[in-house]
């Protein structure tokens, strides 16, 4: 009988691939996100096509009963989550000071909330039962200053790794994926013009998952797909923060 993961934002993007890498591997999923059709549409090919246990969970990791919902799943002790994927998010495209409140603060509940919440719960029961797995979709963002996703990101990867710090000890192994630009929808969901960036800096999906999934079961904390935001992120932490700041100001 296969492990039991969940993943949330499993519809589409990083998320799905995640489903479905590991439904290859024989994990049985729960499957969460808001969209009842594709959640129900996606758990029925996975089934088929490789012969697990699906469950999905409808939920809007913006609302407090919603995400209390998934908590009490990864609690269950009966078919228990070894496997966690904090994937759900998505951005607002606007600026901090004259943008709408409301969404910046459900950006924050998604990246920020939930991934505490649900790390939270997996955790403590995972540190009990003698091992498990935590995989917090974060992004090459969090290392540096780009508005409240960015600010979200630098503490999912720092939440991360104080996490990683404290339950590695328990066999609990955490870590924080950091991609670039990615082919998924959430660009377009976000209004981002695809078309500003040029194409080598857009990774696939698939790529992004299996290196951060191989990453993660080598026992790395933090994983950067791909050498070119690699290279990226070690010129971000050595160039000073008041140069950063000043590029962002003439934006």
């Amino acid at each position: 009988m296969g492990k039991w993961a969940l993943v949330t934002g499993a519809t589409a993007g990083i998320g799905y691939e995640f489903a479905k890498l590991l439904a290859s591997e024989n994990h049985n999923l729960v499957l969460v996100a808001r969209d009842k059709t594709r959640l129900k549409s996606i758990a029925k090919d996975l089934k088929s096509q490789y012969g697990i246990k699906c469950e999905v969970l409808v939920a809007d990791l913006t609302k407090k009963k919603s995400l209390e919902e998934v908590a009490t799943r990864i609690s269950k002790s009966g078919k228990r989550i070894e496997v966690l994927i904090n994937n759900a998010g998505f951005s607002v495209n606007q600026s901090i000071s004259n943008g709408d409140y409301q969404a910046e603060k459900s950006m924050l509940d998604v990246l920020v909330t939930a991934v505490l919440r649900l790390s939270h719960a997996a955790a403590a029961q995972m540190r009990v039962n003698g091992g498990g797995d935590i995989l917090i979709v974060s992004s090459v963002a969090s290392f540096m200053t780009g508005g409240t996703y960015s600010s979200a990101k630098a503490w999912a990867t720092n939440f991360a790794e104080s996490l990683a710090s404290e339950v590695n000890k328990y066999g609990v192994n955490v870590s924080a994926l950091c991609p670039g630009f990615t082919h998924t929808e959430f660009h377009a969901r976000a209004n981002f013009d695809k078309s500003e960036v040029p194409n080598w800096m857009w990774l696939d999906a698939d790529y992004v998952v299996r290196k951060g999934w191989k990453d993660h079961k080598q026992g790395k904390v933090i994983s950067i797909p791909s050498l070119r935001y690699k290279f990226f992120v070690v010129m971000m932490k050595i160039t000073p923060s008041s140069l950063i700041r000043k590029v962002q100001r003439k934006k």
